[in-house]
């Protein structure tokens, strides 16, 4: 009996899903446990295995439709096996377009050679070969048809434009094709100039996918919804790039790399305690403070952007906090996150320091209340104690919801970053 496949559910919030490629087609063999298809969900994109052995007999659903959980997309089952309930297909009636002839060149009648200047060979030609003078081009003395022009006609199946008698003799001095010019009236001069110039490039769509789908939609939620203002501010990062270089050597020897992106979400979680309304949600008539700081590091990935979060994150080490990132960065990359990694977030960390940025501005992830940029680390002579001296510096860029943060409270959340950024020995008190 034929097996049918539904759509998995394959999270508690999940309600719908994507097939967004199958893997078999219709007719093609199928191994228990072989991927069937990919399924995208609203956040992330799974490998769907076949649930028994046979044939792929029969696709219900199409790729880009969004179907509920729980419906059927296909059915697996024995060679030959009818499915049922399984609507024979019928095939479609030719259009009628398609049973008329294209009429052939001996049946095109010229049209009257008044006022059309052409050689009286090349008019013994057109009428030989079916083709309307009208319609050609001449490329002799003052736009005069030669037998040449009606023989190109002809071989291009009499597809041929109306020019001036200007535009005939510069598309055969610049090597124009006249017959691939389509323009409804008269080609004149500019366009056989415009036509020899190097054509533009043709413009590809590329349909979303469903990852791009979700960004779209979520960033223009968080741009219509969310009264985002931007704080900015520089941080010498001096004592925390020499911190950096002393716990390295020391992690690594249990197989852990330390990565400013880890201290840096150590930082943020105290400045989050500290300051919880930067660790809130708005939620209709109110603000919800998140008892843990669930940190996202924003992870650029083929096709778009994920960006995992690291639970409770104020309760952990910096160890447990660079090998909890790094397993979601791997796992991100390589397609294997589970839901639960995506949701749950309260706070989000971009960096993009690694292409030389200097300034960017982020945009909220809702609900989060806040985002932080973090800009590349660049040596800058600045003012310390009256002299000038050169220091590592970087750019942040803080972004929060209005709605949760007044000025002074975002002003007061970003200096403490700063200021553990700044003395990062302030995290062991």
């Amino acid at each position: 009996m034929a097996s049918p496949v539904t759509m998995p559910k394959l999270g508690l919030t999940m309600n719908t899903g994507v097939v967004s490629q199958w893997k078999k087609k219709e007719g093609e063999p199928v191994r228990k446990g072989e991927i069937l298809m990919v399924v995208a969900t609203d956040k992330l994109t799974f490998d769907v295995e076949s649930p028994s052995e046979g044939v792929l007999l029969k696709v219900l659903v199409p790729e880009g439709k969004d179907v509920p959980v729980g419906e059927v997309l296909a059915y697996v089952g024995a060679a030959g096996e009818t499915v049922a309930g399984a609507a024979p297909e019928t095939p479609a009636a030719a259009p009628a377009a398609e049973e008329k002839k294209a009429a052939a060149p001996s049946e095109v009648r010229s049209a009257p050679a008044g006022g059309i200047r052409a050689t009286p060979l090349a008019r013994k030609t057109a009428r030989e070969v079916g083709i309307d003078l009208a319609l050609v081009a001449g490329s002799g003395p003052s736009g005069r048809i030669v037998r040449k022009d009606v023989d190109a006609a002809a071989a291009s199946g009499g597809a041929s434009v109306k020019a001036s008698p200007v535009a005939a003799k510069m598309a055969a001095e610049l090597g124009v094709d006249m017959a691939s010019m389509r323009k409804d009236g008269r080609v004149m001069k500019d366009d056989v100039l415009r036509a020899a110039a190097v054509p533009e490039a043709e413009d590809v769509r590329i349909p979303l996918t469903p990852m791009r789908k979700v960004i779209a939609e979520r960033m223009s939620l968080s741009n219509a919804t969310v009264p985002s203002v931007t704080y900015t501010l520089e941080a010498d990062f001096s004592a925390l790039v020499a911190f950096r270089n002393k716990v390295k050597d020391e992690a690594s020897k249990k197989g852990v790399k330390i990565s400013y992106n880890h201290i840096l979400m150590k930082i943020c979680a105290a400045a989050l305690k500290e300051n919880p309304l930067a660790n809130a949600s708005f939620e209709g008539d109110a603000i919800v403070m998140h008892g843990n700081v669930n940190i996202g590091l924003a992870v650029s990935v083929e096709g778009g952007l994920l960006v995992p979060n690291v639970k409770a994150v104020q309760s952990k080490s910096l160890l447990r906090i660079a090998e909890e990132t790094e397993q979601l960065v791997e796992q991100a990359r390589n397609g294997s996150l589970t839901l639960d990694a995506m949701q749950g977030g309260t706070f989000t960390i971009t960096n993009l320091g690694m292409f030389g940025m200097q300034s960017f501005t982020p945009i909220v992830n809702p609900p989060e209340a806040c985002i932080l940029g973090v800009n590349a680390i660049v040596e800058k002579p600045v003012v310390v104690n009256g002299e000038i001296v050169v220091r590592p510096m970087s750019a942040l860029c803080l972004v929060a919801d209005h709605r949760i943060l007044d000025g002074a409270e975002a002003a007061r959340f970003f200096a403490r970053i700063k200021e553990l950024v700044e003395n990062p020995w302030l995290l062991l008190l």
